[in-house]
């Protein structure tokens, strides 16, 4: 199968010994409106700090054993090994719970696939297995958590099925309380668009839907979920029309025949949403309707140059924290493509094309700092560390190329 703010700190200035009390008083007055301000601004990411870091891999026909773990500083860019976090078969995505305690690993299997639940030991980086439970699909290839913190959503590609599975107390995953098969059509790649393919499940920023992205039907499905049982259900009434996309009903919307949509990313004001298409190597700018979960068609743009014409599959979309760039992966041209976020009008505009300095980068992820992109060259085997430009969103290597094992997946936890 080819299937997810620094704080300002003002200058401290030399200050004469013999200041006055009213300039003293000023500057007390001054100085915390100045730090609210700064803490306040939506285009500051989070506080700089160290992180552990988990990496999914591909087990089968490959040296790795599982899950590794890292440690991460967000203050220097250096990405520092760890060893094995866990050994466990084919973990294509790994997801840390909200909480920090817990981690969640789709293990990618054909009709034996599962889902594995690990309690995260943040001191020595080390995860032990809570229990393994099947995916209720084939090839589970994207996990998240929805808003509340209670509920994993699974994507499972080869069968076209989604499931949600509550958390317990513990950590363990208890029995699903929902297990839908994408329904439709087929697309015009015969041989890749058979029936569907579930890649991408999230749930909207105020937790009321679940958003679908499916391969195989060319479309972004849209059911209701419902947070206090863990239930999904068809999105009635049908929405409205979209303009220049070829259908739309209670589903979701239908993008171009053959276009492949893989990962979708919500801007972090929550109106604007971004649709990664694999096979036609495109994104399409959303915005979105939170009375009723509808996405209303923006632009379509592409992610790779003009004139390209090798063999691409485009793998992984990111909004930056500040919510002022896309980055996209392509595996065939080895590239992040960067753009530009229009923050009345939520359209794209290209900035770069970046190699990756490996091959197939299939996925990559932006440290919670908002300062690093770091990207996974599965075929070279290894993770490559990019410096971030706040003001264009350019990237630069910083020069640390950390060795690992077929990388797919990665995801963050701040250290204490």
């Amino acid at each position: 199968m080819i299937r997810a703010p620094f704080l300002f700190r003002p200058a401290l200035h030399y200050v004469p010994m013999k200041i006055t009390r009213r300039v003293f008083s000023f500057f007390l007055f001054l100085a915390p409106l100045v730090f609210s301000v700064a803490g306040g601004s939506a285009d500051q990411p989070a506080a700089n700090r160290k992180y552990l870091v988990f990496v999914g891999t591909y087990t089968t026909k490959t040296e790795s054993k599982g899950i590794y773990g890292y440690e991460f500083d967000a203050d220097t860019g250096k990405l520092m090994p760890k060893g094995i976090a866990a050994e466990t078969p084919d973990p294509s995505w790994v997801a840390v719970h909200p909480s920090g305690k817990f981690l969640y690993a789709a293990n990618e299997a054909g009709k034996t696939s599962t889902v594995s639940a690990f309690a995260v030991d943040a001191k020595s980086g080390k995860l032990t297995l809570l229990n393994q439970i099947p995916s209720l699909g084939e090839d589970p290839c994207y996990l998240s958590f929805d808003k509340t913190g209670k509920y994993v959503l699974v994507a499972n590609y080869s069968s076209g099925t989604i499931a949600v599975f509550p958390i317990l107390a513990d950590g363990r995953l208890g029995e699903h309380t929902a297990m839908v098969k994408d329904q439709g059509g087929t697309g015009p790649n015969k041989e890749r668009q058979e029936g569907p393919h579930a890649h991408w499940i999230g749930t909207s920023s105020d937790n009321r839907f679940a958003l679908v992205a499916d391969l195989g039907l060319d479309e972004v499905l849209i059911y209701r979920f419902d947070a206090n049982k863990g239930m999904l259900s068809r999105n009635d009434p049908p929405l409205m029309t979209v303009p220049l996309l070829l259908a739309i009903s209670w589903r979701g919307v239908k993008v171009n025949p053959g276009a492949g949509p893989r990962h979708f990313a919500f801007h972090p004001n929550g109106k604007f949403g971004y649709v990664l298409n694999e096979m036609d190597a495109t994104v399409i700018a959303f915005s979105y309707q939170r009375n009723n979960g509808a996405l209303s068609f923006l632009q379509t743009i592409a992610t790779l140059p003009k004139g390209f014409s090798g063999r691409n599959d485009a793998a992984e979309i990111a909004v930056h924290p500040s919510g002022k760039f896309v980055y996209t992966s392509n595996r065939g041209h080895d590239s992040i493509a960067i753009f530009a976020i229009d923050p009345a009008k939520g359209t794209l505009t290209f900035v770069a094309h970046v190699p990756t300095a490996g091959k197939v980068p299939r996925n990559f992820a932006i440290d919670p700092s908002g300062k690093y992109l770091l990207a996974e060259n599965q075929f070279s085997n290894n993770i490559v560390v990019f410096r971030i430009n706040p003001a264009t969103g350019g990237l630069t290597p910083t020069g640390q190329v950390v060795e690992v094992p077929s990388p797919v997946d990665l995801t963050f936890l701040p250290m204490e």
